[in-house]
């Protein structure tokens, strides 16, 4: 079994840009307690850098080729990448249908502790660093550009979240830049309520935010249309938008070179 799961991981991150293994403390902070020793992999472009760097947290089904995707894609773009896996160390591989297992929240701790780690690289420019996340992630974004985390001051710089489960309770206190994508088809976290955080946000302007029409749930990931369950045995409708996915994309990019570089 160790060995076929060895097998899986080279086949997973095995590619043009290779994925190395590290491992950095959770830290409490706020209301986020530690969790257990975090691990997570870099994604490093060619040469000593320093380079701009960004945290890609994963979907609520963790680590997978959608986090390989987009950790080579922000490589390409001259970023180092550290996508850690918030799962794993707590025990699952993830909470698609047990949302309350491991939340937002909780890996707000993660990303404080990769902040401090990626501070220590010498090939990471000093508070130039980045945040993307999707789904889950996207939701857990959102949650770490919180003022009362204080992960600005840790060099949190901007982020990104793609289709987050926004919490207007909970997500109003917004204070670095964020690029929010969400589709108005999304029957899983629903676009409006990102429009009712956004416009009860207690900093405007932060926060740039675009809906797509005619976007689902998941509509970067180039994979067949589907239907997966989510909480409660709700089936959610997943599916590849050929217009939004690239207008984001874009407009990601753009967004990191503008806060980052």
């Amino acid at each position: 079994m160790k060995r076929l799961l060895a097998a899986l991981f080279v086949l997973l991150f095995a590619g043009p840009v290779a994925a190395q293994s590290v491992s950095f403390p959770s830290v409490t902070v706020g209301s986020s307690q530690a969790g257990p020793e975090v691990k997570g992999w870099i994604y490093k472009p060619s040469g000593n850098g320093p380079f701009p760097a960004i945290i890609l947290a994963h979907s609520c089904a963790g680590t997978n080729t959608h986090t390989d995707v987009w950790g080579k894609l922000l490589v390409s773009w001259g970023y180092l990448v550290l996508a850690p896996d918030s799962f794993g160390p707590r025990g699952t591989k993830a909470v698609c249908t047990t949302p309350g297992m491991v939340t937002p929240n909780m890996r707000v701790a993660d990303i404080a502790g990769a902040l401090d780690y990626l501070a220590t690289r010498p090939d990471v420019v000093k508070g130039k660093i980045g945040i993307i996340g999707h789904s889950h992630g996207g939701s857990t974004v959102l949650r770490s550009t919180q003022k009362n985390f204080g992960l600005a001051q840790r060099g949190l710089a901007a982020g990104v979240a793609y289709y987050p489960g926004c919490n207007p309770q909970f997500d109003g206190g917004v204070d670095v830049p964020v690029l929010l994508l969400a589709g108005d088809k999304d029957d899983w976290t629903p676009a409006d309520r990102c429009r009712t955080l956004v416009s009860g946000l207690s900093r405007a302007g932060l926060v740039d935010a675009v809906y797509y029409p005619n976007a689902y749930h998941s509509f970067d990931s180039k994979v067949a249309d589907r239907n997966v369950p989510g909480a409660g045995g709700k089936q959610h409708h997943l599916a590849y938008d050929p217009s939004a996915a690239p207008d984001a994309e874009a407009r990601t990019k753009a967004f990191f070179a503008k806060y980052l570089r």
